[in-house]
C-alpha cells in the first residue's frame, strides 16, 4: 500500500511545485503572468505573519499534491483564522489520501500557533472535491461574492 506523507515546501521543489500548481490553475481555466508565479514562490519563502505558506504531498516519495495557506486577521477573534487557499492533487491520485492528509496538514500547523479556524472554498461544479470536503469539514452556508 501506497504512504502519502505531507511536508512543506523546500526550495529544492520549484520544478514540481510549479508542475502542481500549473495543473491547479488549468483545472480552474486560469492562467498567471510569469511575475505572479516568480512572486508567489518567493513569498512562500518570506518571513512575515501574514505571507503564504505551502506543503507538499508525496506518494511512495513522488510530489503529487499541493496546499497554500496563509493567516489573516479578523475582527471576530483574538487569533489569526487560517484561509487554506490552493488545494491539488494529481488527477490520477485523487481518491488516494492526499487532499485529506494536506488539510490535516495545514490544521495540524495553524493548531501549532492555536488557530482553530481553517476555512477553504471550492467551486460549486467541483463534486469531486466537494465529496473530501463534505467528509473531512462541515459547510458553512456562506456564499461568496467579488467585486472585479
Amino acid at each position: 500500500m501506497s504512504t502519502v506523507t505531507v511536508r512543506p515546501l523546500q526550495q529544492s521543489d520549484h520544478a514540481e511545485w510549479r508542475r502542481l500548481w500549473t495543473a491547479y490553475l488549468t483545472f480552474y481555466e486560469t492562467r498567471l503572468p510569469e511575475e505572479v508565479y516568480a512572486s508567489t514562490w518567493q513569498r512562500l519563502f518570506t518571513d512575515g505573519e501574514f505571507e503564504p505558506r505551502g506543503f507538499l504531498a508525496l506518494l511512495d516519495g513522488k510530489p503529487v499534491g499541493l496546499v497554500h495557506y496563509l493567516y489573516h486577521r479578523s475582527c471576530w477573534s483574538l487569533v489569526n483564522n487560517c484561509y487554506l487557499q490552493d488545494l491539488f492533487a494529481d488527477s490520477h491520485i485523487r481518491g488516494k489520501g492526499v487532499g485529506a492528509a494536506l488539510i490535516a496538514a495545514v490544521k495540524d500547523e495553524a493548531a501549532k500557533i492555536g488557530v482553530k479556524n481553517v476555512y477553504w472554498m471550492t467551486h460549486e461544479t467541483n463534486a469531486t472535491a466537494r465529496r473530501l470536503y463534505d467528509h473531512v469539514a462541515r459547510r458553512t452556508g456562506f456564499i461568496e461574492y467579488d467585486l472585479l
